[in-house]
């Protein structure tokens, strides 16, 4: 699942790719941009922030968000290329945009204005915890789940390490922010294992890598809590307006 790790991992990949090549090919299958061709432009920069990815070319930035299903795959042939939203080729290079849940041509000049909204990126030269930790607490009645999965207070963090980091510190996701003793604790916790996946294919939260080992409660409905012993639970999201699913041990969890 794309989440702050993958989009930074995934910047670096297409940095390695394209920084300072010339695009031999720009294919974008987007209708309001579609007739932008950056062919013979040189790729300046690419950058993360947030679940955010800019690709500077020149005079322009090409923005994407993956959101559920998307990818960027570098080289590699793609099966289902009717989902291809962008093709970037710089000689023997080809980067494809799958499945983007965002594609748009910015202005390279105010490409920033798109992420200004979001809160210090964990993976950042911007993360400032007290920062983070106070904007998690503006709402002191919101779930944490909510808190924590909302881009404004610290960006960065999906549904993974949203039920990973409820689970280490003891509460439902439905817990009030309220109830944590110590937030600052929190969004430091949360940087610090973003910042040791961010290089590793497979995620880890337990620190242990081997499969079947790497998460505590995430994706791991009926098996056994890592601590207790106790099988861990599921829910679905009650509110249309939400498309997160919970995971959480009910004895470790209050």
């Amino acid at each position: 699942m794309p989440e702050g790790d993958t989009v930074f991992r995934t910047a670096a990949l297409l940095r390695e790719a394209l920084e300072g090549k010339t695009l031999t090919r720009c294919d974008i299958r987007v209708p309001r941009y579609a007739t932008v061709d950056l062919t013979g432009q040189k790729v300046d920069d690419v950058l993360a922030r947030g679940k955010h990815l800019f690709i500077r070319v020149v005079a322009v930035s090409i923005h994407s968000h993956l959101k559920m299903d998307g990818s960027w795959r570098v080289n590699r042939e793609v099966q289902q290329s009717h989902k291809i939203r962008i093709l970037l080729r710089a000689g023997d290079v080809t980067a494809a945009g799958i499945d983007l849940g965002v594609l748009e041509i910015l202005d390279r000049e105010t490409d920033m204005d798109a992420v200004a909204h979001l809160g210090p990126d964990l993976l950042g030269p911007d993360w400032d915890t007290d920062l983070a930790a106070a904007n998690l607490t503006k709402d002191p009645d919101r779930p944490l789940a909510q808190a924590l999965l909302d881009q404004r207070n610290l960006a960065g963090i999906g549904n993974v390490y949203c039920n990973e980091l409820c689970f280490l510190f003891g509460r439902l996701p439905t817990s009030p922010i309220s109830t944590l003793s110590a937030p600052a604790r929190v969004a430091s916790r949360a940087h610090e294992m973003l910042w040791a996946n961010r290089s590793r294919h497979m995620r880890t939260t337990t620190g242990n890598s081997r499969k079947g080992h790497e998460l505590w409660v995430y994706g791991r409905s009926g098996e056994p809590c890592r601590r207790c012993g106790t099988r861990i639970l599921r829910a679905e999201p009650t509110d249309e307006t939400e498309e997160r699913i919970s995971y959480w041990c009910p004895s470790c969890q209050r």
